[in-house]
């Protein structure tokens, strides 16, 4: 991994499969709230899948890749991890995001060296207007930028980067601080979220557990499946809540 394309590569066989594979990600964890002159609290258990296929970008050259995929995360009950449809008489909307597409280009991936294993750190501050702006949506919006901190590492072992498999196996790390989400309804109120969750690449969707590939069978089938082509804009929390609740 000594120049940018190197480094870019073994990310790409740690995040996917080089040559298109869909491959799925599964991880669980908990959101935290967090407030001014209030305790932490563990509002939610949390749950998600991502389901993606690695394709070369010939349009930025033979180093350039285009990461194809959609992600749903489900909140849960903090105590009996079902998920859940409403909380404190609120209805829940999960996450559906089609697409979360990425573009990559070669570029010095954050490495660090754990003896066996290599950990590849992704460190993205956003910082963007807002889809609901507080004058359209002043209780469902926390302000007309959206702020938020998405801090991801994946796992892999050296031993396995050194050979010559497209995809390797591999661990990952999530954390996000982010505004109350839209249906919590808590407007402009101080404070926000805390997602932190761990999962790894599973060998195929159907070792997602049973009663999420369930879940997503019966409301939104298509998630068990990577996209075949590239889309744009990226869907997230906030177009989602957008587009089921359209200003009036």
């Amino acid at each position: 991994m000594t120049t940018p394309a190197e480094s870019l590569r073994s990310l790409a066989r740690t995040r996917a499969s080089l040559d298109g594979a869909e491959v799925t990600y599964w991880w669980s964890g908990s959101v935290y709230s967090w407030a001014p002159d209030e305790p932490y609290e563990r509002l939610f258990g949390f749950e998600g899948v991502n389901v993606a296929r690695l394709v070369h970008d010939a349009e930025d050259g033979p180093d350039s890749y285009r990461l194809l995929s959609r992600e749903a995360a489900f909140y849960l009950d903090p105590a009996t991890g079902d998920i859940l449809e409403s909380w404190r008489d609120l209805p829940v909307v999960h996450i559906w995001n089609d697409p979360a597409n990425q573009k990559w280009r070669p570029f010095p991936v954050p490495a660090t060296d754990l003896g066996a294993q290599v950990c590849f750190s992704l460190e993205i501050p956003l910082s963007y207007p807002s889809p609901l702006p507080v004058a359209q949506y002043p209780l469902h919006s926390a302000g007309d930028t959206y702020r938020a901190l998405e801090l991801f590492q994946f796992y892999a072992h050296r031993e396995d980067l050194a050979g010559p498999a497209p995809g390797v196996p591999a661990t990952m790390s999530w954390t996000r601080m982010s505004p109350w989400v839209p249906w919590m309804a808590r407007g402009q109120r101080p404070g926000g979220l805390t997602y932190h969750c761990r999962g790894r690449k599973l060998g195929a969707y159907t070792e997602v557990p049973e009663r999420t590939r369930a879940y997503i069978a019966g409301h939104h089938p298509e998630f068990a499946r990577a996209p075949e082509t590239w889309s744009e804009p990226n869907e997230t929390s906030w177009t989602y809540f957008r587009r089921l609740h359209p200003p009036a």
